[in-house]
């Protein structure tokens, strides 16, 4: 029980972060995105925070034996860069400079009362969705072949 309790209060704190920061607002993420523009360097900011507290912290929580909360760590284990990663790095770019979201804001948004960030997860489960159908597709084919 008290393992999602803390999940919870770590999911408001960030959604608080969000909110403070203004990364839920997509026009301010937009201007940021717009550097021939009208920039707006603001979160900038936020992401120098974010890489300054993780430059300090990352390596020191790393060296202890397990987490609080859970029983052990979750790293990847893979670190190539393979065209699927790539691909997707691309769709989640165009994606987040068409619309301004990206899947953490949108879902902090959704209390807000507007409509856009439904359009916007209901467009990413799909698109999600798709993505591993074509996958499961493609893995069947290769296994006939």
């Amino acid at each position: 029980m008290s393992r999602h309790v803390i999940g919870f209060l770590c999911g408001a704190i960030f959604g608080l972060g969000l909110a403070v920061s203004e990364m839920m607002n997509p026009d301010k993420v937009l201007a940021f995105l717009d550097i021939t523009g009208n920039w707006d360097p603001s979160l900038a900011l936020v992401m120098g925070g974010a890489v300054g507290v993780t430059l300090i912290t990352f390596g020191r929580v790393l060296k202890r034996p397990k987490p609080l909360f859970a029983e052990r760590f979750e790293i990847p284990s893979r670190n190539d860069i393979d065209k699927p990663l790539l691909v997707g790095a691309m769709i989640f770019g165009a994606g987040w400079g068409i619309a301004g979201y990206c899947p953490g804001p949108a879902i902090a948004a959704l209390g807000i009362g507007i409509i856009e960030p439904w359009v916007f997860i209901i467009a990413f489960i799909v698109g999600n969705s798709l993505s591993i159908g074509v996958e499961r597709f493609q893995q069947r084919r290769l296994a006939q072949t």
